[in-house]
């Protein structure tokens, strides 16, 4: 297997993604290293979903590579492309949790379908997961008895039970009032220190964005247009980057949204 640079846990070189004559992604580069919180902001449509879904193998680039762990994965087979998801855990944006099994049957479900644990093993693994992220005793609860902001927390324990070194966030605080908002943005900060795991968030909420980043990484018309700190995203010159961030709603970005 094609090795590379082993200080980037996440390499995407030149990626291009159309859909007929939709050309989504037009020549792609980001680079993330292991431990680090990657935040990628962008308008409506520009891709950042696009990208996410290319990292974990759902989408196959029309041109470009990727490499995760020093894995080149754009010419993986199936089976090893499923062997390498489970690097990954992911925080979707509805939750997506199964409204028909409980809260423990929903956090235990990866170790269900691929360790040989018992229920009770998974049960023990589910309420110390469960824990982590601030929820005692509702294991046997339906989603439906859930909050939302409970919701988020039961899919992140569920996304950390495998115990991942990669974690997808896809808009994490969407739909939560900014108190829920910053539980979350505490609780992710909080898996980066406590499991040193590397993360992407797709967002549109700078206040999240500046709060959980390492860097920031603006997607604007296909590309990473700059890349940087809060700080230093904050202070761009870049007029279309000022644009997103103080969300204006006339000039260059405007085509995009």
């Amino acid at each position: 297997m094609e090795q590379i640079d082993d200080r980037f846990m996440i390499k995407v070189d030149d990626l291009n993604k159309s859909f007929g004559d939709n050309y989504v992604l037009r020549g792609l580069d980001l680079e993330i290293t292991p431990g680090e919180s990657m935040v990628v902001i962008g308008g409506s449509g520009s891709g950042k979903s696009v990208l996410i879904k290319s990292i974990i193998g759902l989408l196959r680039p029309d041109q470009g590579e990727i490499y995760v762990a020093g894995r080149r994965i754009t010419s993986l087979n199936e089976g090893d492309l499923n062997e390498l998801r489970r690097k990954f855990g992911m925080l979707f944006q509805a939750g997506a949790l199964f409204d028909s099994l409980s809260v423990w049957e929903n956090v235990g479900f990866g170790l269900k379908q691929h360790t040989r644990l018992k229920d009770g093993e998974i049960k023990e693994i589910v309420k110390e997961k469960l824990h982590m992220v601030g929820l005692k005793d509702i294991e046997d609860l339906m989603p439906a008895e859930l909050s939302g902001g409970m919701k988020k927390r039961v899919s992140l324990a569920r996304a950390i039970t495998m115990e991942p070194e990669i974690l997808l966030y896809d808009e994490p605080t969407t739909g939560l009032d900014p108190i829920m908002a910053d539980v979350i943005n505490e609780l992710i900060i909080e898996m980066r220190n406590k499991l040193n795991i590397t993360s992407i968030t797709i967002t549109h909420d700078m206040v999240s964005a500046y709060k959980i980043a390492d860097r920031i990484a603006m997607l604007y018309k296909g590309r990473i247009i700059e890349v940087g700190t809060p700080e230093e995203i904050k202070g761009s010159k870049n007029e279309i980057v000022q644009q997103f961030i103080l969300g204006k709603s006339h000039g260059p970005i405007t085509d995009e949204l």
